[in-house]
């Protein structure tokens, strides 16, 4: 359908770029919101010029359209700096300036920018000592921890760096894995189907349960949005593909206790 009039703002580049990735999907807005953690609605102010989408919005269009998300995401970081002047621009999402006491809260992105440099800056220090060529390795500093990853996607907040397996379950179609990320503090469900199928990934921890729907031609999409935990006991994973069901996790045990 036609987008409504694009507004006149600094972020028309980026707002122009997201409706070219929207369109480029074939996917309308109940898709998109299906695929994501983001509302209908979300999506509908995102591609307007509403609502300034939070970066994992922006990273997990990117991945459905198939892009190099790079050039994406730094016009999103332009349109930080200039679209409400010098600071940043606060959302609804809680991705933003805030203050509470005469505090200021810094967005997440700027703590994750400052946590690459700090590691930056002891990997340089660590080679100026040993006089090694070797190049560092610098992990990725996760977006989000613990309540403010909840209902993002592992891949989108760079949680999935550290995950670890905490208990599977195989079916001749597809295996369902548990997954649990220290860093983040979060569990999700991922499957891996062997063959074309729709498929209903959730994740639950008590009566607490998110859950997404993936067609059968998406071949990127296989994890759970994340639920926010102190550890994957009593976290159980499920995946649904061909009307087939299978479930792992609840009784695993706690990584810190082993």
């Amino acid at each position: 359908m036609p987008h409504p009039e694009k507004p006149t703002a600094p972020d028309e580049p980026l707002l122009a770029r997201l409706r070219e990735l929207k369109d480029g999907t074939g996917l309308s807005l109940a898709a998109l919101a299906a695929r994501t953690p983001y509302s209908k609605s979300a999506w509908h102010r995102y591609l307007t010029g509403a609502q300034r989408p939070p970066r994992p919005a922006v990273e997990a269009l990117t991945r459905l359209a198939r892009v190099d998300p790079d050039a994406v995401l730094a016009l999103w970081e332009a349109t930080e700096h200039t679209a409400d002047g010098p600071s940043p621009v606060s959302t609804p999402d809680g991705i933003g300036p805030r203050r509470a006491g005469g505090r200021r809260w810094l967005p997440l992105c700027v703590l994750a920018l400052a946590g690459v440099t700090a590691v930056v800056g002891a990997a340089v220090a660590a080679h100026d000592r040993s006089g090694s060529t070797g190049t560092p390795v610098v992990m990725a500093v996760p977006h989000c921890h613990r309540p403010s990853c909840r209902g993002q996607l592992p891949d989108a907040t760079a949680c999935a760096r550290d995950a670890r397996t905490t208990s599977t379950v195989t079916d001749p179609a597809y295996t369902v894995r548990l997954r649990y990320s220290p860093a983040c503090g979060t569990a999700w469900s991922e499957v891996r189907v062997r063959s074309p199928h729709a498929r209903e990934v959730s994740v639950r921890a008590g009566r607490d349960v998110l859950s997404t729907t993936y067609p059968a031609d998406d071949t990127t999409g296989y994890t759970s949005p994340m639920l926010s935990v102190r550890s994957p006991r009593g976290v159980e994973a499920c995946a649904e593909v061909a009307e087939q069901l299978a479930c792992t996790g609840l009784d695993v045990q706690d990584p810190d206790e082993g």
